[in-house]
């Protein structure tokens, strides 16, 4: 593997906008480990080639530049360990090299195969949509010496909380079978404003994601859109405020962000889908309540099965303090529901 990002490498030092690379005058060859096993060959290639458009990437499998064993494979085949994989010369167009700052977060556990942190609001998972570079990128750049590191799921840029990440690949594989088979238990906590009435709730609305004019991804209620399911815990009044905590039983996109708002109990703070008299009133203090300026909702506990032990794992992240001194500072105190 060293060779291949020695070669990538080479490829991206090039700092003068749309040149052409040098490129090496014949292709390497790379032995397949068993943590990178198990992947399509189109995502190795997509992973380990920066900055090669897609469509340069299946024309080469196409082509069978690219060989498996010595011999040709299409853009569904799964890399098994010790597989040789034979990678072009491939010349691309490039941009000037960007530099990612290298960026810890505050670490909720880690071992050999997991590192799950809590991830502040207002920092993007991964790059991409206008943002140079998020969570993945900057610990990728802090931890040179991890083989490998991916994120297990995504929080939305304005969501704090629980983000896990794999340490190797059969760690991923086997939390992305959990998750697809409802055995991973993940929960939140959110501020709505309104007289929310039962103690448990269920919303079970279809979800459609769409992007608008400009590009931006949303989602709406919509009858043909995916089945959605979240529970909704009250946990504690604050005057008009209410306190959440919601368990998601399908995984889609904004899926608690657009729920709640479509059932008239939007996020306190949510720029896309919230009450915006609501949320510029609360970006200024009033008597004693202070100022809110972050969309309230913090992944807040997660439950799984360790990949390797397969014993019951459970995770918690406090609320951050912005979102704690917030609750302490609405003009009624808090009274524990019964």
């Amino acid at each position: 593997m060293k060779d291949l990002a020695n070669f990538s490498g080479n490829l991206a030092q090039s700092s003068a906008p749309n040149q052409l690379s040098q490129v090496p005058p014949q292709a390497r060859l790379v032995t397949i480990s068993e943590e990178e096993a198990e992947q399509r060959i189109d995502n190795f290639l997509l992973r380990i080639c920066k900055g090669v458009p897609k469509s340069h990437i299946y024309r080469v499998l196409r082509s069978g530049e690219v060989r498996v064993n010595k011999g040709r494979v299409d853009q569904t085949y799964r890399l098994k360990g010790g597989d040789v994989v034979r990678i072009p010369p491939i010349r691309i167009a490039e941009k000037a090299a960007q530099i990612v700052p290298g960026s810890e977060f505050s670490v909720l556990f880690e071992d050999n195969y997991l590192l799950i942190i809590d991830k502040p609001a207002g920092v993007a998972v991964h790059g991409g949509s206008g943002v140079s570079y998020g969570v993945i990128e900057q610990l990728r750049a802090a931890r040179p010496q991890a083989k490998f590191l991916e994120l297990i799921h995504r929080l939305d840029r304005e969501t704090s909380g629980i983000l896990m990440l794999a340490k190797k690949r059969s760690a991923l594989t086997n939390l992305h079978e959990q998750i697809r088979a409802g055995r991973l238990d993940k929960r939140y906590l959110t501020l709505v404003h309104g007289d929310w009435q039962n103690p448990r709730q269920h919303i079970k609305l279809p979800l459609f994601k769409y992007l608008t004019a400009d590009g931006e991804r949303r989602v709406r209620v919509q009858a043909d859109g995916l089945p959605s399911h979240t529970v909704f815990n009250l946990i504690r009044r604050y005057g008009s405020f209410v306190l959440l905590e919601a368990e998601l039983k399908t995984g889609r996109t904004h899926q608690i962000r657009v729920h709640l708002a479509s059932s008239g109990f939007p996020i306190v703070g949510d720029e896309k889908y919230g009450d915006f008299g609501l949320n510029r009133a609360l970006q200024k203090p009033d008597g004693t309540r202070i100022a809110l300026k972050r969309m309230f909702l913090h992944a807040h506990s997660i439950t799984f099965l360790h990949p390797e032990t397969e014993q019951p794992v459970n995770i918690k992240a406090p609320l951050p303090r912005e979102c704690e001194q917030f609750l302490n500072s609405l003009a009624r105190p808090p009274s524990q529901v019964q």
